[in-house]
């Protein structure tokens, strides 16, 4: 008897093993949804975030500009009398407004500055390369014509500027917001500014925590995944590991099973060699040796004792062909399933008595080995089992193919059975025994029954066990 094996870790063509496909189905949606959480989260974060920053900075440049609208009503405050008492062309006037706005200087960068509308500087206290000097048209270190926008905030009445400007105290060029109004008799434009790098570098800080703070919960969504990938995995190899010492024991109870079965038909052959061909034997030989002795006396009955032995010998040639048959049928190899189950029928219903019909395809002998032999064997069993336990008086076989593989059917009119008690409880022949056969070849085994209606057992061996037709390869 050939066993085939099953392997400890089942694969497939790509050859992944069970514990593998499980993990990767439990890990690739939870890794999909994980990372679009993150993506969510990530975004969500970095916008809420870059508006509260968009929100903070500008609260902080509106309160420099509001510091800045009071100092420029101070330096108006300072110089109202002089201008408002002079002549549009009052040098002297002018000279004194110029040095009272020189002398107002307010913090470490704080300062007024004075540009006529032609562009050329007044007054810059804490720049005082830049008086007297013509800077329209000139551009800032940021590409602004400033002197220029300036003077068109003043036209139009006053209004706040941001530049980039050296910063005094460090001669470094910083983002700057300045706050210009302009005298209109005079035609001058007189403003002052502030920079505005505390307030950038609060900002900046802003942003450091909040990308910060991203990222750290970016590391808990992964931490919290690969503990959850850690789990899966382990509940993994927990499983692969109790699947393997179920088939561990499943392997050793088959073993145990096929080692009985084994042993179940060898003693089956024993004692028919015992009861039949041996004592057949022990009369052939006791009646050649009566004929020999009769002949050698010239007794004329030395010629009936030789042909009783020689049809005694017959007997035991009949015999070991049917114990052979039994064994392995040659129709089985020579013709195929359907001619080796007609044989088993007619053999049946002449045995038992029991009226015993056989409907199938012509199959050309296209099943495969493995499939012939254990569609053979459950026809074997099945009708060993109706013969002993069913008391069936029909018994109707099917043998036929079909899209999906090929299908025997054995229908009988007995008593019925309780199926998966019989399957679960049942030793090592019976259902329990076809059900393993069919597993081997990845079909299914139907079995279908009911008190006083008979049953139905149906073999289905799937396509992969259909040999194609010469010339043709199997689709």
């Amino acid at each position: 008897m050939r066993i085939k094996q099953p392997n400890k870790r089942i694969k497939d063509k790509h050859g992944l093993s069970y514990g593998q496909k499980v993990f990767l189905l439990a890990s690739l949606p939870l890794l999909l949804a994980t990372a679009a959480i993150a993506f969510l989260v990530t975004t969500q974060a970095r916008q809420t975030a870059s508006r509260e920053i968009a929100l903070l900075q500008g609260e902080l440049i509106s309160a420099k500009q509001a510091e800045l609208k009071n100092y420029l009503s101070l330096a108006r405050t300072a110089i109202i009398n002089t201008y408002g008492r002079a002549l549009p062309d009052d040098a002297a006037a002018k000279l004194r407004a110029s040095q009272t706005l020189s002398a107002m200087l307010y913090g470490q960068d704080g300062y007024f500055f004075v540009y006529d509308y032609a562009g050329t500087n007044l007054v810059s206290p804490r720049q005082t390369d830049r008086i007297g000097r013509n800077w329209a048209g000139t551009t800032g270190p940021d590409g602004q014509k400033v002197v220029d926008r300036m003077i068109e905030i003043a036209k139009q009445g006053g209004g706040y500027l941001i530049y980039d400007w050296p910063k005094p105290s460090t001669g470094k060029v910083e983002r700057m917001v300045s706050y210009v109004m302009g005298l209109q008799d005079w035609q001058w434009v007189i403003g002052t500014g502030v920079f505005i790098d505390d307030v950038l570098a609060t900002v900046a800080t802003q942003k450091t925590v909040v990308n910060a703070r991203v990222r750290r919960t970016f590391l808990y969504i992964g931490a919290i995944t690969l503990g959850v990938l850690l789990m899966v995995f382990l509940s993994g190899i927990l499983l692969n590991l109790r699947e393997r010492r179920l088939a561990d024991t499943k392997l050793k109870d088959l073993s145990q099973r096929i080692i009985d079965t084994q042993e179940e038909e060898r003693g089956r052959v024993a004692r028919e060699l015992h009861d039949s061909i041996s004592q057949i034997l022990v009369a052939v030989r006791y009646k050649f040796e009566l004929a020999r002795k009769r002949l050698q006396s010239g007794d004329d009955r030395a010629v009936g004792d030789l042909g009783n032995g020689i049809n005694s010998l017959n007997s035991a040639i009949q015999e070991v062909r049917r114990i052979s048959h039994d064994l392995r049928p040659g129709l089985l190899d020579d013709l195929g399933l359907g001619a080796a189950l007609q044989s088993l029928s007619s053999e049946f219903s002449n045995r038992t008595g029991i009226k015993t019909s056989l409907e199938t395809v012509v199959f050309h002998n296209r099943l495969d080995d493995e499939a012939k032999t254990a569609l053979y064997r459950i026809a074997q069993e099945a009708l060993t089992n109706i013969e002993r336990h069913a008391g069936a008086t029909e018994v109707k076989i099917k043998l036929f193919g079909h899209k999906s593989g090929g299908t025997l059917e054995i229908a009988d009119n007995g008593t019925g059975l309780d199926e998966m008690e019989t399957i679960q409880t049942q030793g090592g022949l019976g259902l329990r025994n076809m059900q393993e056969r069919i597993e081997q070849l990845n079909g299914k085994l139907r079995v279908r029954s009911s008190s006083g209606n008979g049953t139905v057992i149906k073999a289905t061996v799937p396509l992969s066990h259909i040999l194609s037709p010469e010339g043709k390869t199997n689709d």
